[in-house]
């Protein structure tokens, strides 16, 4: 679809009269734990001080590699490599992103490369494959699966952030566990875990877990966890029955009194400057809008946002947008670099949450317009004061810029 029947230099009707406010910047008070000075190094020492009793000399490991923004992603990665390689194992890395990347191996190994994880980067080799084997069954049936070189393996490894979930809430969200359940299990994995509403999901991922824990793959995880401002504040290395127990449980917590909050009760309009597959699975992190969307699980409380206006897509999403149907208004701009193909095989992934997620907003000219719109459209006369928050991306949120009616 071309978006050149706006004519340039028409005034659109509702920008009459219509000014956007001046916005000021405020910084956020957000926990700010030490950032972690090393983290190669603390990786490194982690796995080789937690795992030392679980590797043997020769053992195969796949370590899980993802497609989110994590920070120190590669030194996260090499860390763990290099500590596998201490105690004698011989890791490999896969790509353990479930369906994104286009569902093609090809388009998961290029989003490794772009978040700086190519072969040169970690010192390991990456095998990529969508083809997947079953490796065990959950007590109610459900099958567990791993992407080929992972079940080749003698053992797999996941390394990845831990943070509150964009679709449901349990003692567990994203992490440890969610990698090696879905991200190993490429698009069958995904699909049979996001097919679901938001309490039969959390079930389906403790269960699988156990279930793959049984079969004695899963040698642990290596788990990051990240402040409001991006740093890397801690980092764990798990045994197996530390994945998906207390441990990751306590983990899991401790991340989500490091979440980004805003701390307005209502918005008019939220002015989002970017979003990506690498910043949040839904592009915008619903955490922090606050818009959840999906059956079954309710909106927070707080901030209740009226209209969002998202201005861009970053390049390491490929066009994927999945989450683009939180946004309200996005300009003509964004809309061109949506690949659908991409966006909706990851929405047909996600089952349920993916259905009001993958909408269409309103598409015009430019940013100015767009935020003229919302302001239209936000529940407040022309002349009213309007209460605007403008972020750079919901993933690190120290600053944000708000209008004159926020800044008391």
């Amino acid at each position: 679809m071309g978006w050149e029947q706006f004519e340039a230099g028409v005034e659109l009707p509702f920008a009459a009269g219509l000014e956007i406010p001046e916005l000021h910047e405020v910084s956020l008070d957000m926990p700010a734990p030490e950032p972690v000075a090393d983290i190669e190094s603390v990786a490194r020492d982690a796995v080789v001080t937690q795992l030392a009793a679980h590797v043997t000399g020769g053992m195969t490991v796949a370590v899980g590699a993802g497609s989110r923004g994590l920070t120190g992603r590669t030194e996260l990665l090499r860390g763990t490599i290099d500590g596998l390689r201490k105690l004698g194992a011989e890791p490999f890395v896969v790509p353990a992103m479930g369906s994104h990347g286009g569902a093609r191996a090809e388009g998961q190994r290029a989003m490794l490369e772009s978040l700086g994880m190519g072969e040169d980067d970690i010192g390991a080799e990456i095998r990529a494959t969508m083809d997947t084997v079953e490796v065990a069954r959950t007590p109610g049936g459900m099958p567990i699966y791993l992407d080929t070189h992972a079940a080749g393996a003698d053992r797999i490894l996941p390394v990845n952030r831990i943070k509150p979930h964009t679709c449901f809430r349990g003692p567990i969200e994203s992490g440890c566990t969610k990698m090696a359940v879905v991200g190993f299990g490429k698009q069958p994995g995904a699909a049979q875990i996001h097919s679901c509403g938001p309490i039969e999901m959390r079930d389906r991922l403790l269960d699988g877990i156990a279930a793959l824990r049984s079969t004695g793959r899963l040698l642990g995880g290596v788990a990051s966890m990240e402040s409001a401002s991006g740093d890397v504040v801690r980092i764990e290395a798990l045994d197996a029955e530390q994945v998906g127990g207390e441990l990751e449980s306590e983990l899991t917590e401790y991340a989500r009194r490091l979440i980004p909050t805003l701390p307005f009760d209502e918005i008019d309009v939220l002015i989002v400057e970017r979003g990506g597959k690498d910043i949040s699975g839904t592009t915008i992190d619903p955490n922090v809008t606050g818009r959840f969307w999906v059956p079954g699980l309710a909106d927070s409380d707080a901030p209740r946002v009226t209209a969002i206006v998202l201005l861009d897509l970053t390049d390491v999403s490929a066009g994927n947008a999945l989450g683009i149907g939180f946004a309200d208004f996005i300009p003509a701009s964004l809309a061109a670099r949506i690949d659908w193909q991409k966006t909706y095989v990851n929405c047909f992934t996600a089952g349920p949450s993916g259905l009001r997620r993958a909408r269409m907003p309103m598409v015009l000219p430019d940013e100015e317009s767009c935020i003229k719109a919302a302001l239209s459209m936000c529940a407040r006369g022309q002349h009213e004061p309007k209460r605007v928050v403008r972020i750079e991306s919901t993933l690190h949120l120290t600053r944000c810029w708000v209008s004159e009616a926020l800044r008391p």
